[in-house]
Formats: structure tokens, C-alpha cells, sequence
């Protein structure tokens, strides 16, 4: 098992700090919210009636049956998001989180879950944009798709049957789009071949909201972190990989931080680094929840509370 010293953690300088010119200075949407279960109840309801996504509501309430939650149970709905780490001049998407944030140059940001691609069929990482939008799109199986299922239409119109849904966001990338769906249990799943799919309701409303031109960042962040007010916290999910580990009700495997995600980490909690509490910080990678888990205050009594400094050296998994 690789160490690293604290002295090396803090000459890390690879995660720059958002534009100061961002419009939106927080570092979180939302607020958590706490729901009882009715008997006709299950995940897939309960995360596309709450804007939220299956696996979402898998890590948050991972000892619940997502097909049976119970009459009364109390369930956790992961609705506060820290902001991931990249440029809030547009959308970003996040795939470890399958959840994506939009930054209008007017307002406050938004956020939607949404599915990406499985394995195999990744959604890419990096930088485009949208390049044109459609109300009413044409779906068009590619020639990977007709060769492994020929009996699949040449085309589909605008309709129930569409994949595409009622509306679509072309991307810069060619074969890529963020687009509506006519099968909505597929959101908060890695089940699509590469685009980014969103819920009906939510489609509708980006695609009024975001103008052709408009930058998509596409990153791979399961770690987050930030502060909400005088609190820090961590928000950790599941590996793009585990997440289909966790929809199966399997153990993840990847439950150890990087050396990166320390170092994002200590440098994102500035000078209130000495109070972060890395019991609370392993914990939390080890049941990646998915939902932020506060680790450290500043400006208050609590702070003491909270503090257990990082030993001279932490045990990490190798650098990714």
C-alpha cells in the first residue's frame, strides 16, 4: 500500500479554483430531504418523481429493497449536490454521479439526473459543446446497433416510441447528445450507448434554458468536496464501474481515496485542513453514499469537535 506525506499533499496544484467570475459562488445546490414510503412505492418511482437517479437512490438507502421499500419506511432522497470540480460556464456532467448541472449566465444553476453510457459504450470525457437542438427528433440506430440487432427500423419519428424522447441537444461530439427517453427507469443507470439521456420532464426544460453554443464539460469526479456555509463536507460515490455493482446489490471494490482526492480535498478545505476529520473521511469513501457527509467547520466551537489532524503519512491506494 502506497504513503504520502503531508508535505506532498499540499504541493499538489493541479485542481485550479473556479473563475472567480462564476455568477454562482456556492459550492452546492439543493437541500436533503427525507421521505416515508407508501405501499405502491419503489425506486424508480420515488427517484423520477424527486428529479433523482436509481443507483442515486441505491447508495443513499442501500440496506432498503428498491422494489419493495415498505409502507412507512423512511428514505433518504440525496437532494443537496456538492458542485463538481470544473468551469460553471454551461453544463457540466459528472459520470460517477450520472447527474448533470447547468450554469445559465442569468440565475441560479440547476441540476438533473440523467443516464450515461454502459460499459463498453462510455460516454467520452472532455470539453464540446451544443451544437444544434431539435424539438422532435429522428432516431437513427448507428451501424453498430443494426449489427447486432438487424431487425432494428432504418428510423424512428418523433413519438412514444423514440428513444430520443420529445426533445434533443446535439453535441459537438458526432453520435453523442443529451436527449429525452421513452424508457424513464433508465435514468441514474449506466444503460446507454454513449448519449446522455434525461428524464421527459427535465429534457424539455434544459432544452428551452440552453442556447446552441453552449459548453458541455463532461468529467469523471466520484469525489467532491466543498463547504455549505461554515461546514465542509465530502460527498463520495460509487466508481462508474461500481455502480453497476451497486444496482445488483454487489460490493463495490474501489472504496479507497487516491492520492489526487486527498490533495482535492485538503486544498478545497484551505485553511481549516488541520480540523478534517479523516475517521469520517474513510467512512465515507468506504460506504459512498452519494450524499455529502460533513467533516469539518471553521468559526465555531464545533471545530474543535471535529478536529483529527491527518497523520504524517495516509494510506492510499495507488495514484490514479
Amino acid at each position: 500500500m502506497k504513503k504520502i506525506c503531508l508535505s506532498l499533499l499540499f504541493s499538489f496544484s493541479f485542481f485550479a479554483a473556479l473563475p472567480s467570475d462564476a455568477g454562482y459562488n456556492k459550492d452546492y445546490i439543493g437541500k436533503p430531504e427525507t421521505y416515508r414510503a407508501v405501499y405502491e412505492d419503489t425506486f424508480v418511482k420515488i427517484a423520477d418523481r424527486n428529479g433523482l437517479g436509481y443507483v442515486e437512490m441505491r447508495a443513499a438507502n442501500p440496506r432498503v429493497d428498491p422494489w419493495i421499500p415498505g409502507e412507512g419506511t423512511k428514505l433518504i432522497l440525496p437532494k443537496r449536490h456538492i458542485i463538481p470540480n470544473a468551469p460553471r460556464d454551461g453544463i457540466i456532467i459528472n459520470l460517477p454521479e450520472m447527474r448533470l448541472y447547468f450554469f445559465p449566465k442569468n440565475g441560479d444553476p440547476v441540476t438533473y439526473a440523467i443516464g450515461v453510457g454502459r460499459e463498453g459504450l462510455a460516454t467520452p470525457i472532455g470539453t464540446t459543446k451544443i451544437v444544434r437542438k431539435k424539438d422532435g427528433p429522428t432516431w437513427r440506430p448507428t451501424a453498430r446497433m443494426r449489427k447486432e440487432k438487424p431487425e432494428l427500423p432504418a428510423s424512428v419519428g418523433p413519438g412514444p416510441k423514440n428513444p430520443l424522447g420529445t426533445h434533443a441537444l446535439y453535441l459537438g461530439w458526432p453520435e453523442y447528445l443529451i436527449h429525452g427517453t421513452n424508457k424513464a427507469y433508465g435514468i441514474g443507470r449506466r444503460v446507454s450507448s454513449g448519449c446522455i439521456r434525461m428524464y421527459p420532464q427535465d429534457i424539455v426544460k434544459m432544452f428551452d434554458m440552453v442556447p446552441t453554443g453552449t459548453p458541455v464539460h463532461v468529467v469523471d469526479q466520484p469525489v467532491k468536496a466543498g463547504w455549505v456555509g461554515n461546514e465542509f463536507y465530502v460527498e463520495i460515490h460509487s466508481t462508474k464501474e461500481d455502480a453497476d455493482l451497486l444496482e445488483e446489490n454487489l460490493p463495490m471494490e474501489n472504496k479507497r481515496l487516491t492520492e489526487k482526492d486527498v490533495a482535492y480535498i485538503i486544498e478545497k478545505s484551505g485553511s481549516s485542513a488541520e480540523s478534517l476529520d479523516w475517521d469520517k473521511i474513510r467512512q465515507a469513501a468506504d460506504e459512498r453514499t452519494g450524499y455529502p457527509v460533513m467533516i469539518a467547520s471553521r468559526g465555531s466551537s464545533s471545530e474543535k469537535e471535529t478536529k483529527k489532524a491527518l497523520p504524517v503519512s495516509f494510506p492510499i491506494i495507488e495514484a490514479r
